[in-house]
Formats: C-alpha cells, sequence, structure tokens
C-alpha cells in the first residue's frame, strides 16, 4: 500500500511548542478546564484576530451554539444560514428551538449571496440572527452582508471555522459580526485535537458565555444553578496545544497558499477546470484547495482515482437543504449551491505534504484527461 496522503491532517510544531505548553499543565497539575494556558489561549488569539475577548470552549459547535444563546436566539425565533456548509453550522439552531432558514451561495465568493439574503429578509422580515461563513477559508462579502444586517437590525454570528487567517480587506474574519467563532477540529489549519473559540468584542456577553460553558454555576459556597449551564469549557492541556499551535498559523497559511498556487500552475491547463474564487479583496487562508469539473471527467472519477492510490479528497459540502434532517426547513435559492456540490471536489491540502506528494496527486488527475 502506498504512503497515505490525507486530505487535511494535524500538524504539530517542528520546534514542539505544544509540547512545552502541555508540560506546563502537568508539570502544575492544571489539566482541568481552568488554569494559564486557557486564559492565555483566549488573550492570544483574541490578540491575533484583533478582537477585545475570547472564550475557549470545547469546539466550535458548542461556540455557535453560545453565540446563539448570546444573541437571544430562542424558540420559534429564525435564524439565516447558508446552505452550503457543514452541519455545525446549523445544529446549534435547532438546539435552541430556533427555526433554520437556509441561504444559497453565489459563484463570486462560494459563500452567502448578499442577494439571496436579501431576498430572505423580504420573505421574512422578523429575523434574530444571521450565521455567516467563510467556506474553506475564502471570505464572504462582508460589507455586502453587513450592510443587509445592519439595515434589518439582526445579530450576526461568523462561523469561522474554516477561515482562521484569513482576511477580508486587511481584516480578519470572524471579527466584523457581533460574535466569531473558530474551530481547533483536526482537520483545521491548527488544531488542539478538538476545541473552539469564540470572539467578540462584547466583553460582557463574552464573560456570560463563560458562565453558561462552567455548567452556569452560581458565586456561591455550595453549588448553586440559577440558569441552564453547559460543559463546553476547554481544558487547560487542549489549550496548551491550541497556544503551540497559534505560533505557527502563518507557516500554516503560508503552505496552504503554496499548495493551492501549485495546483493551479498544474492544473489550469486541463479542460472544464476552475479553481475556487480568489476576490481582490480576499486573502484566504487555502484551508481546502477545491476545483470545479465541468467537462467529460467527474468529481467522483477525481476521487475514485485519488483513492485507488491511497489519497483522500472530497466532494464539496452537500448543501443542508439537500439533507434528509434539515430538508423540511425553507430554502432561499439561486441555485448555485446544489451545482457547486455537484460539480466540486477539496484536493488533498495537508501541510505536510511534500512536493513529491503533491506532484504524485496531480500526475494521477492528468492522467484522467488522457484516457
Amino acid at each position: 500500500m502506498k504512503e497515505r496522503i490525507f486530505l487535511s491532517s494535524p500538524h504539530m510544531s517542528d520546534e514542539g511548542y505544544e509540547q512545552k505548553f502541555v508540560k506546563e499543565a502537568f508539570d502544575t497539575n492544571w489539566i482541568a478546564p481552568l488554569g494559564e494556558n486557557v486564559n492565555e489561549f483566549e488573550r492570544e488569539l483574541a490578540e491575533k484576530v484583533g478582537s477585545k475577548s475570547a472564550a475557549a470552549l470545547s469546539s466550535g459547535t458548542a461556540a455557535i451554539h453560545l453565540a446563539l444563546k448570546a444573541a437571544d436566539v430562542g424558540e420559534g425565533d429564525i435564524v439565516f444560514c447558508p446552505t452550503l456548509t457543514f452541519s455545525a453550522t446549523a445544529n446549534p439552531i435547532i438546539y435552541q428551538n430556533a427555526t433554520p432558514v437556509f441561504i444559497d451561495s453565489d459563484y463570486k465568493t462560494w459563500n452567502m449571496s448578499p442577494e439571496a439574503l436579501e431576498e430572505a429578509f423580504e420573505k421574512y422580515p422578523k429575523v434574530k440572527a444571521v450565521i455567516v461563513v467563510h467556506l474553506y477559508g475564502l471570505s464572504a462579502d462582508m460589507d455586502k452582508i453587513m450592510e443587509v444586517c445592519k439595515k434589518h437590525n439582526v445579530a450576526v454570528i461568523e462561523d469561522a471555522a474554516e477561515s482562521l487567517g484569513t482576511y477580508y480587506k486587511g481584516k480578519h474574519t470572524g471579527t466584523f459580526g457581533d460574535y466569531g467563532i473558530f474551530s481547533f477540529n483536526g482537520n483545521k489549519i491548527i488544531t488542539t485535537s478538538g476545541g473552539g473559540m469564540l470572539v467578540s468584542d462584547n466583553e460582557e456577553r463574552v464573560a456570560k458565555t463563560r458562565f453558561w460553558a462552567t455548567q452556569s454555576r452560581d458565586k456561591a459556597r455550595h453549588y448553586q444553578h440559577s440558569e441552564l449551564g453547559f460543559n463546553y469549557r476547554m481544558s487547560n492541556v487542549v489549550a496548551g496545544i491550541g497556544r503551540g499551535q497559534l505560533k505557527v498559523l502563518d507557516q500554516r497559511v503560508e503552505k496552504k497558499r503554496y499548495i493551492y498556487e501549485y495546483y493551479k500552475r498544474e492544473l489550469s491547463g486541463l479542460e472544464g477546470i476552475t479553481f475556487m474564487p480568489n476576490n481582490k479583496w480576499d486573502e484566504p487562508n487555502y484551508w481546502l484547495s477545491a476545483i470545479i469539473l465541468s467537462g467529460k471527467v467527474k468529481p467522483i472519477d477525481v476521487i475514485k482515482a485519488l483513492e485507488s492510490e491511497n489519497i483522500e479528497s472530497r466532494p464539496v459540502w452537500k448543501p443542508m437543504h439537500m439533507q434528509p434532517f434539515f430538508k423540511k426547513y425553507d430554502f432561499v435559492s439561486e441555485g448555485v449551491s446544489e451545482k457547486l456540490f455537484e460539480k466540486g471536489i477539496c484536493l488533498p491540502s495537508d501541510t505536510k505534504m511534500t512536493n513529491m506528494d503533491l506532484g504524485r496527486v496531480v500526475n494521477i488527475i492528468k492522467e484522467l484527461w488522457v484516457e
């Protein structure tokens, strides 16, 4: 069996930063969801992205859930959500007993269409929150989206799970809305093995999310709980990994960009291939390099060819409105997301890939055009 090439796997620093911080947690016996690593990871990430405060949580999903709760989303409320995303974006809406309405993408960004968003507001004037996703590290068109959302006086939550290190017009994604969330799952650009972060300039609301995340334990000598709580706090060990990973974020973005540019240089000449968009105001982290196939070669052909050589690739996300669980909810459509799903494929984008690995992937793909 040939050596495995992953889509995007964990990549610890060569310098061993993560081990240093984890060792400190063990040496001081602070391995619970408390300690210096948690506090410092919150401070360091907030400083990195330019936000006033942050809460380190057990997952990006937990961060979205608490962001919705902080935005006072509850039973019967309507929340707009992109349809082209992972289910973790939409699931927390259901946790809050709210109702998702899915919004189509546009070809310009692959993210939420501002025009479809405006159309959705015409249909649903009373909306509690809008979740915006920055898919595959590509920023949504935030100026237009924020203009629409401000006009309708609605809370904005940015799902930047895939876009840590991405800039929109010189500003980090995740910092335009009322709340931003990041994920440190094993496949993300930096990882804590599992974990997430909620950021906001509203320090009071972030403090409240920390309270909810620690089972809403009141300040009392005995255990007292006046509100519903959650076990969502990040552990001090996991936060230590995150602190080490944050030190190499810029290196990881640089390597992801290199992978994207390698594929684009080698594959752009093949008939029917187009690459994910790159707008002049967007500085992506290129978390995954994705392409669209509109010719004789289909995404499944590429996936199977790579799979036969022990190389991982994936289709573009299947839209939420096409998922069995979510198909009962409304969808404001321009017909884009289905086509991106039908014709899209994510190529291996692992930051540990060598030029030899990249060449191996490219050669397998090119062979499909000469058969």
